[in-house]
């Protein structure tokens, strides 16, 4: 059994033409959120809950086109309206317990909208190579973040 745990962490910087209502909003409204925080290409969606209050969980299980399954299970832990939400989330890959992440999404208004910061620091549990595992956390999650950028604008 490999006991080794790689850690790391990541920003992602983002501008939206949206107000921080609207951007806070298509985090706590689980139809919004289905239109932008979903798998990628090929991806089938298994199961989606999402309780959006404090020590509420969030649900996301789907199917890569390759059939692994993937499953996301969050809590938050910290909600301000239209200015914070801190939440805590594993990954299972496969039931494989992959990693546990710390996240925090940052709404502050901008001119001509909000400036959202997301922030994650994560620990891997499986093996998974820290750097590498970052740079492929960091680019699903910019994924989901121009996929919401999209659906803002």
């Amino acid at each position: 059994m490999d006991t080794t745990i790689a850690h790391g962490s990541f920003s992602i910087e983002r501008r939206y033409n949206a107000s921080p209502a609207q951007v806070y909003a298509a985090w706590s409204d689980i139809e919004t959120k289905a239109r932008w925080f979903i798998g990628p290409e090929g991806w089938t969606l298994l199961k989606r809950t999402l309780e959006f209050r404090v020590g509420g969980q969030e649900v996301l299980q789907g199917r890569l086109s390759n059939g692994m399954e993937t499953l996301f299970t969050a809590c938050f832990h910290h909600l301000t309206p239209n200015e914070r939400i801190v939440y805590v989330y594993d990954m299972h890959l496969n039931g494989k317990h992959h990693s546990l992440s710390l996240a925090t999404v940052e709404f502050t208004p901008a001119e001509r909208g909000t400036r959202m910061l997301f922030t994650e620091q994560v620990a891997y549990l499986d093996g998974t190579d820290g750097a590498q595992g970052v740079a492929m956390r960091e680019h699903g999650t910019a994924a989901h973040l121009d996929r919401l950028g999209r659906l803002l604008s």
